[in-house]
């Protein structure tokens, strides 16, 4: 009997909790995730929930994460594991912000959505690269070569850009920096052009005599993203940014966030830990 009475207290306790979780849920955007955490040593930290990719984004916040700490504040990666929610999480508050896209996507996003997420800071450009297992120069690719590409409409039109780069292709009248296979002008060289989902293009590299990706899929899957037969440039407009909702554009925490993403001792860790494959938009001086 004693131990049903405890079973029951506790039983209670749990539904008089959930209740109350229930009621915080219907906090406004801005409170949502509001909440702190310790560290070590103690120290109440200031959670700022945000979502990232893996490779790169997760390992930069990580290693800015100690000097993040030192001003008051922690990052919680809600999740590493990209899909198409992300923007509408955040645009709905609940996470702070996100870190896996370029403008022009965000962009789209927002034209698309009605959304009106903000880019509060460029971090790196991860520049779209022509990869492939079977030859190590784009002057060994022959005629008749099958090349794949990403279908999303952005990196869709960065994989023609570098195909086009390359004097491959010769792409025709394009808007908004959006174009598909059926806005190739004309074939300077001869080529079979597949276009698939990004995140599959991977599992079926072996399959193509050429792979176009974008360097974190590439990383992610343990592929040497510094091996490439030629890529887009330094002076990409691709960044990968930081986002968030116009109310917190000038959060203090994201604000420091930012500051230090952007300082030259982050970029030195993107050029060591990734060796070019990465490029931080902060120049490192001599």
């Amino acid at each position: 009997m004693k131990t049903r009475r405890s079973l029951a207290v506790l039983l209670v306790a749990a539904l008089t909790a959930a209740v109350f979780t229930g009621c915080g849920a219907k906090a406004s955007a801005s409170e949502t995730t509001e909440s702190t955490a310790a560290d070590t040593d103690g120290k109440q930290l200031t959670v700022i929930k945000g979502l990232a990719d893996l490779t790169p984004h997760s390992e930069i916040l990580g290693y800015v994460e100690p000097a993040l700490n030192e001003k008051g504040y922690t990052v919680d990666i809600v999740s590493t594991a990209s899909d198409a929610t992300w923007n509408e999480k955040t645009e709905n508050g609940e996470v702070d912000f996100n870190f896996m896209q370029h403008e022009p996507y965000l962009i789209e996003w927002n034209e698309i959505n009605n959304g009106d997420l903000v880019n509060i800071g460029n971090i790196h450009v991860e520049p779209i690269a022509a990869y492939s297992e079977k030859y190590t120069s784009a002057d060994e690719v022959p005629d008749g070569a099958t090349v794949v590409i990403p279908d999303d409409a952005t990196n869709e039109y960065r994989a023609l850009r570098i195909l086009e780069q390359q004097g491959w292709i010769k792409l025709g009248e394009t808007e908004n920096a959006r174009a598909g296979i059926s806005d190739i002008a004309e074939y300077i060289k001869p080529l079979e052009i597949t276009e698939l989902d990004s995140y599959q293009i991977n599992a079926h590299i072996s399959e193509f005599d050429v792979y176009i990706n974008n360097t974190n899929k590439v990383i992610e899957a343990g592929l040497d993203a510094t091996k490439f037969l030629f890529r887009e440039g330094e002076d990409s407009p691709y960044a990968n940014i930081i986002v968030t909702t116009p109310d917190k554009a000038n959060d203090p925490g994201l604000k420091a966030l930012v500051e230090l993403l952007t300082s030259e001792d982050t970029a030195k860790f993107i050029n060591e830990k990734y060796g070019g494959a990465v490029i931080p938009v902060t120049k490192v001086s001599e």
